[in-house]
């Protein structure tokens, strides 16, 4: 096993605190394991004395395997957790915790669910908006927010500060504690308690953390107070690679922690042994246009390999069409399905490309779960006018549009399974006003009967203004409407090449069926293409790597307005890149949905170097 100069160096490590700067592919696990051991052999450490701290599960059964093949089964009594995992251990010592009292995620939900209906809020989709309340909570909690000083984005502050106390009350008399109370919990304890805080410091005199990162000021709080005043604080990370700011994460920490521990030693591992020089260098010319960071530059050790393919299409379809002959070409060069990735920003963002593979029957499988655009309840309100104005009187059809856009007709006239058009007149008879909307209804409906699909839907969107009903309830639900009308622009672009309703619908369920059979498949299948937003990607690696649709709104993100939003899309996008081993296709788009697209920011530097290839493909 070759180990570089400045890995031994990290490895050697005494006492004290040390930040090792890991890039990508630089052997940051090789690091923290040999590290472990060198203390146990070298400086005569306990091995209960060692705590390895990461963030995930999986990483952590990872890390304790490999030292495990290193050490063998005598010195297992390292720990090796997850922060959640560390923390909840501590709080199971102190109150006698057990995992009974974690609450599960679906009573989470259903306690938000009972909640959100006791206090009237109006949403479309339940699960969405549970989730995005879900996620807000967790950040309140995490950032140690005062509750009057948090201004929600998914319902009014007075209706959210009502949700958050009702959720904790809950919470409170079931003896039950969420993933975030674990970590409030914990540091409560461990400031309040100075004899219990002082017993785990014994215990756990050396902390490693990996992906450090990622770390949110709760987390560096709990751990500083147990590393203290030792300060055997290792942590191995890369600033570069944090993309979690809206789970609480905060690069800031990392580039404070000299300040925070003037004493610590600071090694680099600049050597990168997963990915060829042309994808070091296209990624690190990118990575440069953040200004908050650790200055570094990656020193390959595989080649200089092909050049990073840079292109521009005319729209998703010739995107299409020219990813499908890369992956063919990619077999015929002896590559496996499974060697393959294919990256977009958003989950959404995967939906054209896995109707794509679905429809070549290519196997691939999902890192993250691709909405059915057809499952939208946008969708739903757009098939059920097309349901209605082919001939359906269904109560419940009527019930799902009948106010979208406002027409202010009352739940009380839809009285029977089937619904009358000449009955609603009648209701209405002695209010003139209103007998016209019910007569715009009825002729509008008459108009979509005979249409094309995308013709139907445009004529939903603008004639029947079903675009400013969506623009109403973004504003109600504090949402950008862009969200929503980009939804409307794919399930219209979906439906441009069918010529009737029926074929459609066709086309529809038929998609349903091989999705749900393809991941399925997918699950099973070991040589599958993968398809996976940015950020599932991380931590992975590929022969071979497809990023799509690096344009301006997608790349960085729409909702990325400040300085430092725009530098975590950077860091994504970079995250991305660093993921090819061999080969790196970086796409972006003239046209989608009709609207002229810019090609992202973040391809400016690329665009003038040399040594990328960059071609334009149109009609």
């Amino acid at each position: 096993m070759r180990v570089s100069e400045a890995q031994s160096r990290a490895i050697a490590h005494g006492k004290g605190p040390a930040m090792v700067l890991a890039g990508p592919g630089s052997g940051k696990t090789l690091v923290i394991t040999n590290r472990t051991k060198y203390l146990i052999e070298h400086y005569g450490v306990r091995p209960e004395e060692i705590l390895v701290i990461t963030f995930t599960k999986a990483a952590a059964a990872e890390m304790k395997e490999r030292f495990g093949r290193l050490m063998g089964p005598k010195n297992s009594r390292v720990t090796f957790g997850t922060f959640h995992g560390v923390f909840f251990q501590i709080l199971k010592y102190a109150y006698h915790y057990s995992a009974a009292n974690i609450l599960k995620e679906e009573q989470k939900y259903r306690f938000l669910e009972e909640i959100a209906d006791g206090v009237k809020l109006e949403y479309e989709d339940q699960k969405e908006f549970l989730s995005d309340l879900a996620a807000e909570i967790s950040l309140v909690k995490n950032e140690q927010i005062p509750l009057e000083h948090y201004y929600s984005s998914n319902c009014s502050e007075e209706v959210f500060r009502t949700i958050f106390q009702s959720y904790q009350d809950r919470l409170r008399c079931s003896n039950l504690l969420d993933f975030d109370d674990m970590l409030v919990y914990c540091f409560e304890l461990l400031r309040e308690r100075k004899d219990i805080l002082a017993q785990w410091r014994r215990h756990f005199r050396y902390i490693l953390v990996d992906e450090f990162q990622d770390i949110n000021q709760l987390q560096y709080e709990i751990i500083r107070l147990l590393a203290a005043p030792e300060d055997n604080l290792f942590i191995v990370g890369d600033d570069d690679q944090s993309i979690y700011r809206f789970r609480g994460a905060k690069p800031e920490i990392m580039l404070n922690f000299q300040k925070d521990y003037p004493k610590a030693e600071v090694v680099l591992l600049d050597e990168n042994y997963r990915s060829v020089l042309s994808v070091l260098e296209a990624s690190g010319k990118v990575i440069q246009g953040n200004l908050k960071r650790f200055q570094k530059k990656i020193k390959g050790l595989q080649g200089m390999g092909e050049p990073v393919d840079i292109r521009e299409f005319a729209n998703q379809e010739q995107e299409g069409i020219y990813l499908l002959k890369c992956i063919r070409d990619g077999l015929e060069r002896g590559n496996r399905y499974s060697d393959m990735a294919i990256l977009t920003r958003t989950n959404v963002g995967g939906r054209y490309i896995a109707e794509k593979l679905l429809e070549f029957n290519l196997p691939f499988c999902m890192r993250d779960a691709v909405p059915n655009l057809y499952d939208h309840w946008i969708a739903r309100d757009i098939f059920t006018y097309i349901r209605i104005a082919s001939g359906s009187r269904e109560r419940k059809d009527f019930l799902q549009i009948i106010n979208r856009p406002k027409r202010y007709i009352s739940r009380e006239c839809l009285d029977t399974p089937q619904v009358s058009f000449d009955r609603l007149c009648t209701f209405y008879e002695d209010k003139n006003w209103m007998a016209e909307r019910i007569d715009r209804l009825e002729a509008d409906l008459n108009m979509l009967k005979n249409m094309r699909p995308y013709a139907a839907i445009n004529y939903i969107r603008h004639g029947i203004n079903y675009e400013e009903y969506l623009e109403e309830y973004a504003k109600y639900r504090h949402m950008k409407p862009e969200e929503l009308l980009e939804v409307l622009n794919e399930l219209q672009e979906s439906s441009r090449s069918f010529s009737t309703y029926q074929e459609w619908f066709a086309h529809i369920e038929e998609y349903r069926i091989t999705l749900e059979e393809q991941l399925r498949q997918g699950k099973r299948e070991e040589n599958a293409l993968t398809l996976s937003t940015l950020h599932s990607a991380k931590g992975l690696e590929f022969t071979e790597v497809f990023i799509l649709d690096i344009n301006e709104e997608i790349i960085p993100h729409r909702k990325a307005l400040l300085e430092a939003d725009l530098e975590e899309e950077r860091r994504l996008f970079y995250v991305g890149m660093t993921r090819a081993k061999n080969k790196l296709h970086l796409f972006y788009l003239k046209e989608r949905y009709g609207k002229k697209m810019e090609a992202s920011r973040f391809l400016t530097p690329l665009i003038k170097n040399e040594k990328v290839t960059r071609r334009k493909l149109c009609h």
